[in-house]
């Protein structure tokens, strides 16, 4: 039988912000492709993405999201596999292997890596019960759940999505707690090995690190993209320069104007004032999202909404310093803004994992 709760404690909060950035995504895309007149506008597309997301979103809230517990570590195995996969029947695009072709569409198996690891981490530490801080021992089956998956997503390469799954976990990992002497031993030891990785880094690679600390090294190269875009987020000043008015992604000066720097074109049409409206919808997404994990009595749902929360908060923390110059170009899209539909179905997925904790707190006295 129904039960009347489910729609009482509904989070219409969360879905309106969800809704308002989508919307204001579609119509950023819309410019971005404006008179492009390739195929399929990406705006269309990016509504077709739209639907399936929310489909699977509604999905996500049909049953109590306790049973993803007993799915969870499947799941990680299963995103495994698909990780494995790409490296042997994954398309090529670019120079980088990260797509499984599945008919005419492509699946980006890191998407769903960074959901799995979420839900694995939450399973092992909800079963591992409330202890102190974590030492070192303590950290060696969660390093090795987070190491697999980020040693395979780099290997495709795709340097961002590894860091971001890395960050994500070190969210979790740190939210249940880790002894400072611990924390302070691990922050040493990837100094000291920077070098190592710094030599397992691709050319292209350590071009953007090096771009990065200066972008005027190669203008017309490397640092083309990123020199681009900081014009292109200058320019819009104050008030921008209006909708379809922004000279650098009208006129195809903006490389990658569509996914990774889709907030310069943002920026540029809507300026300062509309660039701040939508970091503050971005910042109360994360906040709610925080509140969800806060207000949940039930330690799985606890660890799950935090885990959601990171994995927004640092897409939209990546993309938005690397737009505009604070962190070299790692390939990250803003989340619900970019165009891309496994990048917009997994954060659609997360969403509705937040709903689904929202709907059930009742469950517990919440």
């Amino acid at each position: 039988m129904f039960d009347r709760r489910l729609i009482q404690n509904f989070d219409w909060v969360l879905l309106g912000l969800v809704v308002i950035i989508c919307a204001g995504g579609i119509v950023n895309l819309y410019s971005a492709g404006y008179n492009r007149g390739e195929g399929t506008p990406l705006y269309i597309k990016q509504l077709y993405w739209l639907a399936v997301g929310l489909t699977v979103m509604c999905l996500a809230l049909t049953y109590d999201y306790r049973y993803l517990e007993k799915l969870s570590y499947p799941i990680y195995i299963l995103s495994i596999l698909l990780l494995v996969a790409v490296m042997f029947g994954g398309k090529m695009v670019a120079g980088s292997r990260r797509w499984l072709p599945l008919g005419p569409l492509s699946f980006q198996p890191a998407e769903l890596a960074k959901i799995a690891i979420i839900l694995a981490l939450a399973t092992y530490f909800n079963r591992r019960g409330r202890v102190e801080a974590m030492r070192l021992k303590d950290l060696i089956v969660p390093g090795i759940l987070v190491l697999i998956p980020v040693a395979l997503i780099i290997k495709q390469p795709d340097l961002g999505s590894g860091i971001l799954v890395a960050l994500v976990a070190a969210s979790l990992i740190l939210f249940v707690g880790v002894e400072w002497r611990t924390l302070m031993g691990c922050g040493l030891t990837f100094i000291m090995l920077s070098p190592v990785i710094w030599h397992f880094l691709k050319d292209y690679q350590r071009q953007r690190v090096l771009t990065f600390l200066d972008p005027g090294r190669d203008p017309l190269g490397a640092g083309y993209h990123i020199i681009q875009s900081m014009i292109a987020v200058g320019s819009g000043q104050f008030w921008g320069k209006g909708f379809l008015q922004g000279t650098q992604s009208q006129l195809y000066f903006l490389p990658e104007q569509h996914t990774d720097f889709v907030f310069s074109v943002f920026a540029e049409e809507w300026g300062f004032v509309g660039s701040g409206v939508l970091l503050l919808l971005f910042t109360a997404l994360a906040l709610w999202g925080l509140s969800v994990a806060r207000d949940c009595k039930e330690r799985f749902g606890h660890l799950l909404a935090v885990g959601v929360t990171a994995l927004i908060f640092w897409q939209v923390f990546i993309n938005l310093c690397m737009v505009t110059g604070f962190l070299p170009v790692v390939g990250i899209p803003l989340p619900l803004f970019s165009y891309g539909g496994s990048s917009l179905i997994t954060t659609l997925l997360g969403v509705g994992f937040l709903l689904n904790i929202r709907m059930r707190r009742y469950l517990f006295g919440g």
